[in-house]
């Protein structure tokens, strides 16, 4: 049985809920999914149809976004 190298890929990479990602913009879940509709964030679903966003995309729009501050900067 062989192995699809971008399923393989796409499934060791750290998945985050809506709730995880708006907490690390300090914005509301709802404006994480509207970010997701619009194309500024692509989002996976699961099996049972909810939103999962990888965790590197979100941190490159992190690192996009002037004034955002990073768990290092001691924020």
């Amino acid at each position: 049985m062989s192995t699809n190298p971008r399923t393989a890929a796409a499934e060791d990479e750290e998945l985050l809920t809506p709730a995880e990602v708006a907490a690390m913009f300090r914005v509301d879940p709802k404006t994480v999914t509207r970010w997701a509709k619009a194309g500024k964030l692509s989002s996976i679903r699961t099996l049972g149809g909810h939103r999962r966003y990888r965790a590197s995309e979100v941190a490159r729009l992190r690192a996009g976004i002037p004034g955002q501050r990073n768990e290092a900067d001691g924020a």
